[in-house]
């Protein structure tokens, strides 16, 4: 049986929450807020155009990469609406059922990219370990197998925590602490146990988060080990420059995670101008960055992306 406090009248309502202490300035946020969705959109949409464009590009690294690129556009697309309610329309309250499917979307988001770095770093591994075999290794089927697999984690993981949520009662004013919906958040406004709803979402951190972050680096350390069994320091660096885009993209995307963590269990005394910054940058700074950083460091997109833009200036001058 449902337990809930509201009617079919009274619909349950959660509260989104600003950046307090800024009074009429949060209209001036949504300049850099929007400008940051706007290159992740422009940046993303751009890896995915030059890959599916450059025959050459539909190796298993540049897949991921789409992959990648398409967790980082969806991420993005799940925080926008919230966030433009809040900053824009600076309309706050949001329905329960609006709510849940948010939260669903960022975490199954989410783990898609954890999933796709995890991918990404066992990509690095063959083809440093074993280059000969990597084509064979890694075909294009079980690239999309990898894929499937990846989603298919994500939102079987993902897909009973609307239901549990909405199964519980929620008191008080229900004020969210962010200006969207995560699990966690939403949780602690119930006025009823929660322990079996704690225990699953703390089984699916472990089971993805966790392990993914775990496994990444036993895969750069195998990654080292066998790179140290390499008799020049020239082919050492040529090794691992092939992984720089990818460690940065790893940082993006688990340190502003460990630091949420960390002001979240010893940062009581913090300001939440703070926390919602770092919250912010979570979802923000991997899908702004990464295509910006594969861009840079991957020679083969690098050079794609310049003859597309010298192209068009050619094109115009005329």
């Amino acid at each position: 049986m449902m337990h809930s406090n509201q009617t079919e009248d009274s619909p349950l309502l959660f509260i989104l929450r600003d950046i307090p202490g800024l009074g009429s300035a949060h209209r001036w946020l949504l300049i850099p807020l929007g400008s940051m969705y706007l290159i992740s959109f422009l940046g993303n949409s751009t890896i995915l155009a030059v890959i599916r464009a450059g025959p050459g590009l539909h190796a298993p690294m540049y897949l991921f990469l789409c992959m990648l690129a398409l967790a980082d556009l969806g991420l993005s697309a799940s925080t926008l609406p919230s966030m433009l309610s809040v900053f824009l329309l600076r309309s706050r309250a949001v329905r329960a059922e609006a709510c849940f499917a948010q939260l669903f979307s960022i975490h199954t988001f989410a783990i898609i990219e954890s999933a796709v770095l995890l991918a990404m770093a066992f990509d690095r591994f063959v083809a440093i370990w074993n280059p000969l075999r990597y084509a064979s290794i890694l075909t294009s089927s079980t690239v999309v197998k990898i894929g499937l697999a990846m989603v298919l984690r994500a939102v079987v993981l993902h897909l009973p925590l609307p239901f549990m949520l909405r199964q519980l009662r929620y008191c008080g004013a229900k004020a969210l602490s962010h200006s969207y919906c995560i699990h966690p958040d939403v949780l602690k406004l119930a006025c009823v146990d929660t322990h079996i709803n704690s225990a699953y979402g703390m089984f699916v951190v472990i089971s993805t988060l966790a392990l993914d972050s775990v496994l990444i680096l036993l895969s750069y350390a195998m990654i080292l080990k066998t790179v140290l069994s390499i008799a020049t320091w020239q082919e050492h660096l040529k090794a691992l420059n092939t992984c720089v885009s990818h460690i940065c993209a790893v940082l993006l995307f688990y340190t502003p995670t460990l630091s949420l963590s960390m002001v979240h269990r010893f940062g009581e005394r913090m300001a939440p101008q703070v926390y919602l910054l770092l919250s912010y940058l979570h979802f923000l700074l991997p899908p702004v960055l990464n295509p910006v950083i594969y861009s840079v460091k991957t020679k083969e997109i690098r050079r794609r992306l310049l003859r597309t833009f010298h192209r068009k200036g050619s094109g115009s001058s005329q």
